[in-house]
């Protein structure tokens, strides 16, 4: 038996189609509302209703809107138009626009394999589109394929762009998208209508007979939002040659950016093959709450609040088990493999054991102990579903490496004011203090944890756009992994940088800066695509028609993100020279054989002085494990014991050695014979409690030190800590200390009345 489960999309409604837009979480249960309302008017380019067959003052078409027998079916695939400039101008880039269109086919064969899609090209010397054959006008511009569902043919065909000869007007194209989505679908399939212009905007477009250009664009983002649709514009300027205009430029950029002040559309700029491989939106994805309802600050004092994923890993397509067993007569056969799982008794191994009869262990030393499924209910957490805030912190308290898994984000709930008011003046008193909330979350009923994270203000620089949170889950304890390791600063002067090698360093993170000045950041987060998931996927594609296809080696732009730029490091040769020779480099041959077997097989009187040499070198370097403070070298012993990892247990062994040597030190001096020592010791103390998170265990020595000293009388060790200032550590030193600044510089001062 096969189960299936099937979750319909629906859409919010609001109080207009772009509002909806917006807000709209797919699973509403208002189609039928979101459709009664959001029918939109049938608007022209001049903005009032006219005939099917009218035209505008320029001679151009008002958009048609015929009937459609279809239009009352609510289809939930995306219909895509992909608008691509094939002018002279585009050329140089033309072989990376046919790349990324044919991955966004190849993921839509993946996920959205009922999506539909139509190629326009523009900028030919050609023209083929509906409108001209109707109305006229629309030159230069083609329709390469009209809209129907993906297919392996359209991957091939973006690999054969026609390479055009005209300037090309991308208003022409955009009205054109509008038409072929129009005609297609209708009132139907809304939020689903999408057009993707893609080109560098270098190129005027034609002056309207009446109005202005800025009219037009508005008549047209009218439409838009009208009728549903979506838009993305991706700007590719690349390396420009200067001899571009520069008014052309500027006129077209506010134009694709007044689509985005007037509809939903955004307007994209690129400079380089990598990141127009990631600026196109190739894999759609519905937003889905995993919370609605109140952010509770007290009992009395809740925002109504909703909360999306912001960022989450994308994963490999699953890969589902396959049979080629099936004849391949059988048009209705499903090729798929069920698999069933059988226990059988240890003692019989042909009795099946039925799962009434089973039950789970949980080892417990040498034992294994039984726990029922009813027990395991019964000892699970059940929390009430609920967003608590449980206090403030300043945002320095929260480290980076705190964060993990996924971010979301708090939007106040759509439609109300108040709470929109609310996050808000939460957000900026937040904001102008420096202070991070910490919240108890469970986001859904049943949920059998609680989450505890950091909800950090996002500030909104549009008036549009509400101010909102971040959330990111913070570990506990038994999350946290301890990784301790020595303090640079710890090491002899020798094996600290000079003046010119710290010259050099600098000198080559400069050279490979991501984000110089006046020029795109390279490797933005937003563009950069996840070259493993992209070779896979053209492999796949490449398998569907070639089943003994190798792997195919990774493309010259994705390989721009995993390996430095090779043209900037031939530019900047002298300074990767530079540093290479301000740091000797040795090699460190390794030995075939273990030494003690080489001093063990080394035959009396053999000549083969330097593989012996070599060994008895080996053995002199390796390094010993210190177990204990020695009277010697106690600060080198100390060091060497806190920078041991085979057990957790030296730190705090070396911490309690290193008290009870300065201890002995100060208590057995002659007259201040030991005291120096003492003073390294203790600042080597203050160093290593530092740099464990350990600042208790030093200040609460230090005031036993300090009692010592004054029952003892031994002002001139006080004095010594007073010239050196060596004082508590300070919560700016260490986190988990609980003393200020002030009270750490003030520390010595109070004592020293005492001492006299």
């Amino acid at each position: 038996m096969i189960l299936v489960i099937v979750s319909s999309a629906r859409m919010g409604a609001a109080s207009d189609f772009s509002d909806c837009l917006k807000l709209c979480d797919y699973d509403t249960e208002c189609f039928q509302y979101c459709d009664d309302i959001c029918v939109p008017p049938r608007l022209t380019r001049d903005n009032h209703e006219v005939n099917d067959d009218a035209i505008s003052s320029n001679g151009k078409t008002k958009i048609s809107n015929p009937k459609n027998e279809d239009a009352g079916k609510l289809d939930h695939f995306e219909g895509l138009v992909l608008l691509l400039d094939v002018g002279p101008t585009m050329h140089n880039v033309l072989p990376e626009i046919q790349k990324v269109c044919s991955m966004l086919i190849q993921k839509k064969l993946i996920y959205g394999k009922f999506d539909e899609v139509g190629v326009v090209v523009f900028g030919t010397r050609e023209t083929d589109n509906e409108l001209t054959k109707e109305v006229g006008g629309y030159e230069h511009v083609v329709v390469l394929r009209n809209i129907k569902v993906v297919d392996g043919d359209l991957v091939d065909a973006f690999q054969e762009l026609p390479r055009g000869t005209c300037d090309g007007d991308y208003l022409d194209a955009i009205v054109v998208g509008m038409d072929m989505l129009i005609k297609k679908y209708q009132a139907t399939n809304k939020g689903k209508k999408r057009l993707c212009l893609i080109t560098n905007a270098l190129c005027p477009i034609k002056d309207p007979y009446e109005g202005t250009k800025e009219d037009q664009v508005n008549t047209i983002a009218a439409q838009m939002s009208a009728h549903g649709m979506k838009m993305e514009s991706v700007i590719v300027r690349g390396r420009l040659t200067g001899g571009e205009d520069q008014r052309i430029m500027d006129e077209n950029d506010r134009l694709l950016n007044l689509f985005s002040e007037k509809t939903s559309a955004k307007a994209v700029y690129v400079e380089s093959q990598t990141a127009l491989l990631g600026a196109l939106r190739t894999r759609n994805i519905s937003p889905v709450t995993i919370f609605r309802g109140d952010l509770e600050l007290s009992s009395k004092m809740k925002i109504k609040v909703w909360v999306y994923k912001k960022t989450s890993e994308e994963k490999f397509p699953t890969l589902k088990k396959y049979s080629d067993k099936a004849p391949p007569t059988d048009r209705f056969a499903t090729h798929e493999v069920k698999v069933d799982y059988e226990y059988k008794s240890v003692e019989d191994p042909n009795k099946v054991v039925p799962p009434e009869q089973r039950i789970k262990g949980y080892r417990y030393g040498p034992q294994v102990v039984p726990v029922s499924s009813a027990e395991w209910d019964a000892v699970k957490f059940k929390p009430e579903k609920s967003v608590k805030l449980l206090g403030f912190t300043d945002a320095s308290n929260i480290m980076r490496h705190y964060y993990m898994k996924d971010v979301n984000i708090f939007i106040p709930e759509p439609g109300n004011t108040r709470a929109a008011l609310a996050v808000s003046a939460l957000a900026r008193a937040m904001k102008e203090m420096n202070k991070v909330a910490i919240l108890r979350c469970v986001w859904r009923q049943g949920q059998g944890s609680v989450v505890v994270g950091v909800l950090t203000p996002n500030i909104s620089e549009k008036d549009s756009t509400p101010d909102v949170f971040y959330f990111n889950v913070l570990p506990f304890a038994e999350d946290v992994r301890e990784f301790q390791f020595p303090s640079l600063s710890s090491f002899p002067a020798s094996w600290q940088p000079n003046e010119q090698q710290q010259e050099a360093a600098d000198n080559l993170v400069k050279m490979l800066d991501l984000a110089p000045s006046g020029k795109q950041e390279a490797l933005l987060p937003d563009f950069t695509p996840n070259p493993v998931l992209e070779l896979f996927y053209r492999h796949l594609e490449l398998k569907s028609k070639h089943p003994d296809a190798a792997v195919p080696p990774l493309d010259e732009t994705l390989k721009t993100i995993t390996e430095p730029d090779p043209d900037l490091l031939s530019e900047n040769k002298s300074v990767i020279d530079a540093f290479c020779k301000s740091f000797e480099l040795k090699e460190n041959p390794r030995l075939k054989k273990s030494s003690k077997r080489l001093l063990r097989e080394k035959p009396s009187g053999s000549d083969e002085g330097e593989g012996y040499e070599n060994a008895i070198n080996a053995l002199a370097v390796r390094p010993i494990k210190v177990e204990k403070i020695g009277d010697s070298s106690p600060v080198q012993d100390f060091e060497a014991m806190m920078s041991r990892r085979d057990s957790p247990d030296w730190v705090s062994k070396a911490i309690k050695d290193m008290e009870n040597k300065i201890h002995n030190l100060v208590e057995n001096s002659y007259e201040g014979d030991n005291h120096g020592k003492a003073l390294e010791c203790l600042l080597a103390l203050r160093k290593g409690c530092i740099l464990e998170q350990e600042p208790k265990q030093f200040n609460d020595f230090l005031h036993h030190l300090l009692n010592v000293c004054q029952e003892k009388k031994l002002s001139n060790f006080c004095e010594s800590l007073i010239s050196k200032g060596l004082t508590l550590i300070s919560k700016s030193e260490a986190t988990d200390s609980e003393v200020t600044d002030d009270e750490a510089r003030s520390f010595l001062v109070k004592k020293e009345p005492e001492l006299e």
